[in-house]
């Protein structure tokens, strides 16, 4: 057994009371306001005081939030490195192909919709990323991009030369060639775009679960992530999604200083302002630094400086402090003179400190996020610390540039039209080189290649090693090991009795024991490995824990104690659901980000995937994902006594909506282990951009040992199990069972009983995926219907139930989930399924309440059978009094 390091000693320091004499003096004034004049004066006062000591600088670094100012001071602001001349005219440039983009696409079609004003914003953000920070490369960095900026990147991939002018001509218009996406979609736009940002909230998650990532590669030995930095660029809006914030104390607590969240703090969402009676930017502080982040705001320009200067006594820090952002708003909507009377004018000591000012002046006082020299240092700073991420929150204005068609304005995010005197104005403020005629025309306007602008342009992206966003679609293949050589317990089961959360656990844990696919298999799990039997691969693998582990385990004595390490292999994540498919989505994509081809099984409560984090994993799809999901505990009656929010009865149906995941539900273990290694192969070996979601159960019952020639069956989607074929002795009492999953055994004892119990014949087919089937019926039919004069391609479901024999399906999940494949087949098609909430009880009780027992199997073939004829429908009845089935018992799907 490994040693187990000493606990962490913390070392702890005391104040000394040089003067307890004044010290008393302090307290005693506070206890004599207290009684004399109340609680409210000394809560007053103490506000006051703590407010004083942040201006002077005593309380500088307190929570939960510092003065309303720059937090890198002007003394402290380093040099700028680049040609502010060229940079400045390079981003009005940007701007303007950015609005002539949307504007462009939007008087063509008014239905296109596309944004403005939020690039319009953060348009000097990015620029300083891009010029100074962001490393190209293949061994660069990440940029999650703000998605509203998406036509910003364009506008610059174009005088990058990576765009042409047809494709910004058909921005928002895909479907007929060469069009761009709206949003960051690495699936749209494989060779571009790194990763998706499109859904507010999970590219910040992402991008902490993603730094954290090039930590565990670097830590295990597989990659040196060491000069590769993470960067989100996020509104200030999208914060108050729970995704934004949910990853941020993992990353104070690991220690990432290779992620820095930059946040265009425009104050303004989708409707109107962020925080209209409060401050967003300290709000976010408070939440960033409670959190352990570093925090530096960059709020005001470098025209701000010589009032600061004058502002001994922080009169102007007091007015900032006073003004809620809604003011915020109007006032950066408003000109100068506006201004001077409704912000410096209402104090007159704010008054005096600009009494040497013209509206004209007051109107050219720029916000920090709009500043290059702020923003470089701001950006310089986070770059240099250490042992901490970083957050910057740069203060700036909607609509920048857009004057009064969205500048501040409450409409701006919806600005996607402007008139020819506001485009006008536009050229006019940004010095664009443009006649009227180009600007009433939306012409998009490139430098001469050989001219100053474009020759800064590449090289600064030279410099920093090439152009970004790029994305790569390959990495080295991996390969896997025979399919005998790790499952033979599944494949020969001769019987035994195991669940199938307990053979695919088995599976993949015998595959890390593989000397080439081991190291790449990420075991992930949102803090219940011991409930899906996953507690050997604490000693097995070890849990990744940057720190190591600095406690001795309470279970250090036993054979699977709890064992942290730094280059542990399972991400053992806690109660986070956001965060663990966060973990797997990096892992699933770092063949494209890293070159590293990486294979994650992500192992968790059925019910809290699909349902609970379904935009998470539809982005995973976006950015063309490859790994494992393992629905565990699954289906709605397996999971006995849990009840309604616990019985999953619905992932299959999310699943089988998104096109490259490939959803099984085995009943099994050599199903799980034929699908587990076919989908290996395909992802390590083949490159296929898809993931699989494969449903398991927590319910023992024998395995038998796989059939020969099953193993296409499986992978399609279904395969014939068991029962005479239609037409061969069957007689006229014949119907089809089909079976998925958990009652797949249902099914099997169903057929049994229609046999022994009623002279039925039964054909049973076991069932992997309704949802694979029906992809295959899809396509045969399209085929034929736009093929008429070819053979018509017959589908996998139509070749296994020909002619009209009834069909009785039945699943763990809704009856939608079956009845995807009723349309594709000629004969009557019942479906069976888990409709409504779920209940707490046994498996027995929970299948006969939702009608999926082999009772209710064996009812609905009758019926379907006495409906075309074949038998009495006194037979149906006579099978509900035998099997004590209550007729005027509700549906389980009533409320």
């Amino acid at each position: 057994m490994n040693a187990i390091p000493p606990k962490a000693t913390i070392a702890r320091s005391a104040e000394v009371d040089h003067d307890p004499a004044e010290t008393q003096d302090w307290l005693a004034a506070l206890e004599s306001v207290f009684r004399t004049e109340g609680a409210a004066r000394a809560r007053f006062i103490l506000d006051r005081l703590e407010r004083r000591s942040k201006e002077i600088g005593i309380l500088d670094e307190a929570l939960p939030y510092s003065p309303y100012r720059n937090t890198v001071p002007l003394e402290k602001q380093p040099r700028y490195p680049g040609d502010l001349d060229i940079e400045e005219r390079l981003t009005s440039i940007m701007r303007w192909n950015a609005l002539a983009m949307v504007v462009r696409a939007n008087m063509a079609y008014g239905e296109l919709g596309g944004h403005v004003a939020s690039y319009a914003s953060a348009a000097e953000l990015f620029e300083v990323g891009f010029n100074h920070f962001f490393k190209g490369g293949t061994d660069g960095d990440l940029v999650y991009f703000q998605p509203h900026s998406a036509p910003g990147v364009y506008a610059r991939a174009f005088l990058e030369g990576r765009l042409s002018e047809e494709q910004l001509k058909h921005y928002r218009q895909e479907i007929a060639g060469d069009g761009l996406c709206s949003y960051p979609h690495p699936w749209l736009m494989p060779d571009f775009w790194q990763v998706p940002t499109g859904s507010m909230g999970i590219g910040p998650i992402h991008a902490v679960y993603q730094a954290r990532f090039m930590r565990y590669l670097a830590d295990r030995g597989l990659a040196d992530t060491s000069g590769r930095h993470v960067w989100g660029v996020f509104g200030d809006g999208e914060m108050d999604e729970p995704e934004s914030i949910g990853g941020l104390a993992l990353a104070a607590r690991e220690n990432l200083d290779n992620l820095t969240f930059v946040i265009n703090c425009n104050l303004q969402r989708l409707d109107g302002p962020v925080r209209g009676n409060g401050q967003i930017i300290q709000e976010l502080e408070s939440l960033f630094r409670g959190a352990g982040w570093n925090v530096i705001k960059v709020l005001w320009g470098s025209e701000w400086d010589g009032i600061f200067a004058r502002d001994t006594n922080h009169a102007l820090l007091r007015r900032f402090a006073d003004t809620v952002d809604g003011k915020y708003q109007t006032l950066g909507a408003k000109d100068g003179a506006y201004n001077l009377a409704h912000f410096f004018g209402e104090d007159p000591e704010v008054r005096e400190l600009v009494a040497h000012m013209s509206d004209a002046d007051v109107d050219r006082l720029k916000r920090g996020g709009h500043d290059f020299r702020k923003l470089y240092a701001a950006f310089a700073a986070a770059k240099a610390t250490k042992g901490r991420p970083t957050v910057i929150l740069a203060k700036t204005k909607k609509g920048y540039g857009m004057g009064g068609a969205g500048e501040s304005r409450m409409t701006a995010h919806q600005a996607k039209k402007l008139d020819v005197d506001a485009l006008r104005a536009f050229r006019d403020r940004f010095a664009l080189p443009l006649s009227d005629a180009q600007v009433e025309g939306l012409a998009f306007y490139k430098p001469a290649e050989d001219g100053a602008e474009m020759r800064y342009l590449r090289e600064r992206r030279e410099t920093l090693g090439g152009v970004l966003p790029a994305r790569r679609r390959t990495a080295p293949t991996v390969s896997v090991p025979a399919l005998s050589t790790y499952a033979g317990f599944a494949l020969e089961a001769g019987g035994k009795e195991m669940s199938t959360t307990t053979a695919v656990v088995r599976l993949f844990g015998n595959l890390l024991k593989h000397k080439d696919l081991g190291p790449r298999i990420v075991p992930i799990v949102a803090d219940e490995a011991r409930t899906f039997g996953m507690a050997n691969l604490f000693r097995q693998v070890g849990i990744y824990a940057p720190q190591g582990q600095l406690y001795e385990p309470e279970d250090a004595g036993s054979m699977l104690y709890y064992r942290e390490a730094r280059d542990g292999q399972l991400l053992e994540e806690g109660i986070t659901e956001a965060g663990a498919i966060s973990s797997w989505t990096a892992a699933a994509t770092a063949y494209s980000v890293h070159g590293l081809s990486m294979l994650p099984f992500y192992i968790y409560y059925s019910m809290f995937g699909f349902q609970r984090v379904g935009d998470l994993i539809w982005a995973a799809a976006d950015q063309r994902a490859r790994g494992f999901l393992i629905g565990a505990t699954a289906g709605r009656t397996t999971l006995g006594g849990e009840g309604l929010q616990h019985q999953d009865g619905s992932s299959h149906m999310q699943a089988a909506a998104i096109p490259n995941c490939r959803a099984y539900d085995p009943a099994f273990a050599y199903e799980m282990a034929v699908i587990v290694d076919r989908g290996a192969r395909a992802m390590m070996e083949e490159g296929e951009d898809a993931f699989y979601y494969l449903t398991a159960m927590n319910e023992n019952y024998a395995q038998p040992s796989m059939p020969q020639g099953a193993e296409a069956g499986i992978l399609k989607g279904m395969y014939r199990l068991s029962g005479p074929e239609a037409g061969q002795g069957t007689g006229a009492a014949f119907v089809r069972l089909l079976g998925s999953g958990a009652i797949l055994p249902e099914v099997i004892a169903a057929a049994e009983l229609l046999a022994q119990d009623f002279g039925v014949a039964a054909e049973v087919f076991s069932v992997t995926s309704f949802s694979e089937l029906a992809r295959d019926a899809r396509e045969a039919e399209r085929q034929a219907m736009l093929n008429p004069e070819a053979e018509a391609p017959v589908s996998h479901v139509a070749a296994l139930l020909p002619g009209t024999a009834p069909i009785v399906a039945a699943s763990d999940y809704v009856r939608a989930y079956p009845q995807l494949i009723a349309s594709y087949v000629g004969a009557r098609f019942v479906a069976l399924g888990t409709d409504g909430f779920g209940r707490s009880d046994t498996r027995n009780a929970l299948r006969r309440f939702f009608e999926v027992d082999r009772q209710h199997v064996v009812i609905a073939a009758l019926h379907a059978l006495a409906e075309a004829g074949t038998v009495p429908r006194a037979t149906v009845a006579d099978a509900i009094r035998r099997y004590g089935i209550a007729a005027d018992a509700p549906a389980p799907w009533t409320i």
